[in-house]
């Protein structure tokens, strides 16, 4: 018996179905966006929209810029969920957010070098990015999101070609959420940033291959996982630390050291900052187990030790020197070699990329122990899974880096 053929109606309506039922986010292809370094500042900028740069901000918890004359705020309530995301977190100090919400919502972006913040309205905005597989662009997307309309003085200390900050923290106006929602991607996001060029920012999950693919394959099996915790009162994110370690051997610290602010991770800051009784005994911990005094040269700021680089020997892993680690749950270590730990000063010193945070008092609990810093961060492969609360790390392979990801073929930019 022939079937007869279904009506123009039916098949819209069976075609409108499709698209309207929530697709698994298992089958939708994650968010690609560029990292690039700033030389100048040592910031970390994406390119989220039509040539505009905005500044990575691990802890941010809006998406803000500025806006366009005569660009329409967006009549969201006191009442609304945005409203509410877009207060959750307001930096320290910030005089504009004590005013009530009256009648429309109001955001206080702030800039996270200088810590100014300013009353602005949220706009409903577009992100332009691409789709990817791990290995290439697939297509490009554009991505719904609600962002802060800032002055352009809220810029000053930022990157000169940046229009403002893409906060990644795990608030409801941050990128990732943003992102998870407009595309239905799930709620995670790879960081991968570079020393120089492009590194990579996935959002929805992995996988991640770098050239050469045949060598790397996917870099997201290699990860290592730990809690990521975080506060109600900020939008850092947290990872809980149980000691340091300076070549394979522990550093005695207060047994109050780790307990109180705990290892916090930043990309605001671009060396690693330690409390006074943290840094003092792993920098003296460092300098013993190298031993080489005979290397040593005077201090170049910020750095207190510093060695003549012709003197240290090279490996695969940077400069020959002892190895710090950080001393995870579950017997985990995420380490850090000479490539990580050792920063070029001048052409010929090297100096230890760590330090003394200024204005804390030691044992202070309401101040982190550590503040891992951009340096250490580069060329690690870093997965913050918002949905399980879990961070991942690895580190990139000695032959490649994060910004050898294939950007040339597929998709455009």
């Amino acid at each position: 018996m022939k079937m007869p053929r279904p009506t123009p109606l039916i098949l819209l309506a069976a075609v409108s179905l499709l698209v309207l039922a929530p697709w698994p986010a298992s089958c939708v292809d994650p968010v690609l966006i560029p990292v690039a370094k700033d030389p100048a500042t040592s910031l970390y900028t994406i390119l989220i929209r039509d040539g505009a740069n905005h500044v990575v901000d691990l802890a941010g918890p809006l998406l803000w810029s500025t806006c366009a004359p005569g660009h329409l705020p967006a009549a969201f309530s006191c009442n609304s969920t945005a409203c509410r995301d877009a207060n959750a977190y307001r930096a320290p100090g910030c005089r504009a957010a004590a005013q009530p919400c009256q009648k429309q919502c109001k955001a206080y972006p702030y800039n996270p070098v200088t810590g100014r913040c300013a009353a602005s309205n949220l706009v409903h905005t577009r992100l332009i990015a691409n789709t990817t597989d791990g290995k290439n662009p697939l297509r490009q997307v554009s991505v719904r999101a609600v962002g802060a309309c800032a002055p352009g003085n809220l810029l000053a200390s930022l990157p000169k070609d940046v229009t403002g900050v893409a906060g990644l923290a795990a608030s409801g106006l941050a990128l990732p959420a943003q992102i998870a929602a407009s595309q239905n991607v799930a709620r995670k996001f790879l960081l991968c940033l570079p020393r120089r060029g492009d590194g990579v920012a996935i959002f929805g999950g992995g996988p991640l291959f770098l050239l050469p693919e045949s060598a790397t394959g996917d870099l997201t099996s290699t990860l290592a996982f730990t809690p990521l915790r975080s506060r109600k009162d900020n939008p850092l994110y947290y990872i809980p630390v149980q000691g340091i370690v300076v070549n394979q051997v522990p550093v005695r610290l207060p047994a109050y050291a780790l307990a109180g602010g705990g290892v916090v991770l930043c990309t605001r800051v671009p060396y690693t900052a330690l409390r006074p009784d943290v840094y003092r005994p792993v920098v003296d911990a460092f300098d013993r187990a190298l031993g080489r005094h005979d290397a040593k040269v005077p201090a170049v700021a910020p750095f207190e030790l510093c060695y003549r680089s012709s003197m240290l020997g090279n490996t695969r892993l940077g400069y020959a020197v002892p190895s710090i680690a950080l001393t995870l749950e579950g017997g985990k270590s995420w380490t850090f070699a000479g490539s990580s730990s050792m920063v070029d000063a001048n052409g010929q010193t090297a100096c230890l990329a760590l330090v003394e945070m200024k204005g804390v008092k030691a044992g202070d609990p309401s101040a982190a122990a550590v503040v891992v810093g951009g340096f250490q961060m580069e060329d690690h492969l870093l997965q913050f899974d918002l949905e399980k609360k879990q961070f991942g790390f690895a580190k990139v392979p000695f032959f490649t880096a994060c910004s050898n990801f294939n950007f040339t073929t597929k998709g455009q930019y």
